[in-house]
């Protein structure tokens, strides 16, 4: 891993060097017997990061608590979604500004799967292997 921080901006004439390797499972995993990855679809996170095919690291075992994004079923359909306490209620809210997606009202079974905790976006796609 480089040290240091790379500027989204113009260049730097700093010159960075390696000073060890990253291991994505030790940055990303917090608990192996409690974590999965699911790829999402759809835009309605993404002002959360979400992009359409981002792969999802989610921690099962974390209990999830109002403002965390979810992983979760609702009436038997699922959803990756902001969790919202209202009152003694839960809602699940998009993170998308343009309007288009609504909140969804918990009318009967909500069941959280588990607590995204990172995302993963790839840009480039790698193609298919040849079996």
């Amino acid at each position: 891993m480089y040290e240091g921080r790379v500027p989204a901006g113009f260049p730097s004439p700093a010159a960075d060097y390696v000073q060890r390797r990253i291991d994505l499972n030790e940055r990303l995993v917090h608990d192996k017997i409690a974590t999965f990855f699911i790829r999402a679809s759809g835009d309605s996170m993404r002002d959360a990061g979400i992009q359409d095919g981002s792969i999802l690291v989610v921690n099962s075992a974390r209990p999830p608590i109002s403002g965390d994004v979810v992983v979760a079923s609702v009436d038997g359909k699922h959803t990756v979604k902001r969790l919202v306490k209202r009152g003694d209620r839960f809602e699940l809210h998009p993170d998308n500004a343009s309007g288009e997606y609504p909140v969804i009202t918990v009318e009967h079974e909500l069941n959280i799967f588990g607590v995204v905790t990172s995302v993963i976006t790839e840009f480039v796609r790698l193609a298919p292997r040849k079996g």
